[in-house]
């Protein structure tokens, strides 16, 4: 991607190396780590599926900042992609009568407090509608990279993308909505929960689209990485990975096939119509 020369946004709140208060009862250890990060990765209100236990009042010790000089450049690359998500979103939302508030993104190392609970790094990057905040460690990319077999810039700026797809969802309403919805019918949580993910990775390639179009910052092979992102992060290949049998009812976020399909179609319509996963659904 071409980057570098970009914007840098001023929502960006850099938590990492404050120390957050853990919650009294974790448990599982580093294998329920690992099985959480495939399962719960790019959620959308982790608030929903991480269990309530009884947790010690958040403490903080430190200024922020990572201690790791080598992170930097992902920082300074999440905030141009944080301001160029700012750039684009708010002509379309305008276009439907709705009013474009920038999210911020909470950069964190290990764990953080939330308005949707405390959180650690395994439940991966995610949105919590009640603060309308991003949060991200950025050791996710390299469990991206590594574990998940999803390289290169344009699958991390997926990542950001995504995240910022399910802001716009709650700007348009559509997480009460589904919130809603879920409460009154149980037995179609999975599947409401994976429509609106599949229409968050979709917002994600409309930011691709005018991201390309006004401002031309993709190069050969970035296409191909958000792509392998996408396919990288479907329920049934996660399960396949975690060595399970595949069950299709129990997908939360949609199959591979579907989030390329998904993020595919935004990218080439860049239109909030071509994104109504509700209506087709999906």
């Amino acid at each position: 991607m071409k980057w570098q020369g970009g914007r840098r946004s001023s929502n960006i709140e850099d938590r990492r190396g404050m120390g957050v208060g853990r919650p009294l009862a974790v448990g599982g250890g580093a294998t329920t780590l690992v099985i959480a990060l495939l399962v719960y990765l790019l959620g959308g209100d982790p608030g929903e599926i991480v269990s309530q236990a009884p947790r010690s009042p958040p403490s903080q010790v430190g200024t922020g900042g990572s201690g790791d000089p080598a992170q930097e450049p992902l920082a300074d690359f999440v905030s141009v992609i944080l301001a160029d998500t700012e750039d684009t979103w708010p002509a379309l939302l305008s276009g439907v009568g709705a009013t474009y508030v920038e999210p911020r993104l909470v950069l964190f190392s290990d764990a953080v407090e939330s308005a949707c609970g405390f959180q650690e790094s395994a439940v991966g990057p995610f949105y919590c509608p009640r603060d309308q905040r991003v949060y991200l460690d950025l050791g996710f990319f390299r469990e991206l990279d590594q574990r998940l077999g999803a390289s290169g810039d344009f699958a991390q700026a997926y990542v950001v993308a995504h995240e910022v797809g399910h802001h716009v969802q709650n700007l348009l309403g559509t997480s009460e909505r589904v919130q809603e919805l879920r409460g009154r019918n149980r037995a179609n949580a999975n599947a409401l929960s994976v429509l609106q993910e599949l229409q968050a990775d979709c917002f994600a390639g409309i930011w691709a689209h005018h991201a390309q179009q006004q401002r031309q910052v993709l190069e050969p092979g970035d296409v191909e990485e958000g792509l392998n992102a996408a396919s990288a992060i479907g329920d049934d290949t996660l399960q396949r990975r975690a060595g399970g049998h595949v069950v299709p009812e129990s997908f939360t976020h949609g199959s591979s096939a579907q989030r390329v399909f998904w993020f595919r179609r935004g990218l080439e319509q860049g239109t909030l119509e071509a994104c109504d996963t509700f209506r087709e659904g999906r």
